[in-house]
């Protein structure tokens, strides 16, 4: 028709859409060359995002690392400061018992302690704000810590094989015996000294990172995470509380001996 347009030659004034480079244009694109400085931004930007993903990962794990000294070093400080009875004292405070008996009134009442921690936690998550859950773990990890810190040293009075030296080596002493789940022969002085070499931090990190991860199911909502807290920490409890019995019977040493021989 005179006057109009064919529709063929309406669709050749538009532009051609391709997603690779024109036939005979090798790098090129449909009828004009990609601008060298537009190519030169698009990679710069992708090599600033991959850095960028890199570097977050690397300063998550550094702030992952830093968050494990800064409760370990928090448990080392607690620990000269935390009241350990003496066999003089464990005995006026329960007449009667012998060791195996005071020893699991010890038990029950750390377990009772470490339980109670966690199903506080557990509660204190009902309401979970994501910000504020390093902190409870954290919180739980060296409360649990203290409950059983004061368990281990008090076992090592009940079984007469107290740790040698001042109240800080005690402390640091004992706070190995934590780390390694196990009971301090204090008749060979390797044990003893290697409790307090430079390696405790070390230990109690890899056991501060061992008790978050089995932690992690207290900070569940609904209360789940209370009785979830409670449950493990009972259980984790009475497991380390057995390993150190076992390790101290070893070395025991009877109450007659130790100049508080039964009445």
């Amino acid at each position: 028709m005179a006057g109009s347009t064919p529709f063929r030659k309406r669709r050749s004034r538009q532009p051609d859409l391709t997603t690779g480079p024109a036939e005979g244009a090798p790098g090129g694109s449909a009828g004009a060359d990609v601008d060298p400085s537009i190519e030169r931004g698009r990679k710069a930007s992708l090599a600033a995002v991959v850095g960028y993903g890199a570097q977050k990962v690397r300063m998550s794990g550094r702030g992952a690392r830093a968050g494990l000294t800064a409760v370990a070093d928090r448990i080392i400080a607690n620990a000269p400061r935390i009241p350990v009875r003496d066999l003089a004292t464990l005995r006026v405070q329960f007449p009667g018992l012998g060791p195996e008996e005071l020893a699991d009134k010890l038990v029950a009442g750390a377990v009772y302690g470490t339980s109670t921690v966690g199903a506080g936690i557990g509660a204190a998550a009902m309401l979970p704000v994501p910000p504020a859950m390093p902190a409870e773990l954290a919180a739980e990890v060296i409360g649990v810590a203290a409950v059983e810190f004061k368990l281990i040293a008090e076992l090592h009075e009940v079984y007469g094989v107290p740790a040698p030296g001042s109240v800080r080596q005690r402390a640091t002493a004992y706070l190995g015996a934590w780390a390694d789940e196990r009971g301090i022969d204090v008749t060979s002085p390797l044990t003893v000294n290697a409790a307090l070499g430079g390696q405790l931090r070390r230990e109690l990190r890899q056991q501060v990172l061992k008790r978050t991860f089995r932690s992690l199911p207290n900070v569940a909502p609904f209360m789940i995470g209370a009785a979830v807290g409670a449950a493990m920490n009972r259980r984790d409890t009475k497991r380390l509380a057995a390993k150190v019995r076992k390790d101290l019977r070893k070395h025991q040493v009877p109450w007659d001996e130790s100049g508080l021989g039964l009445a």
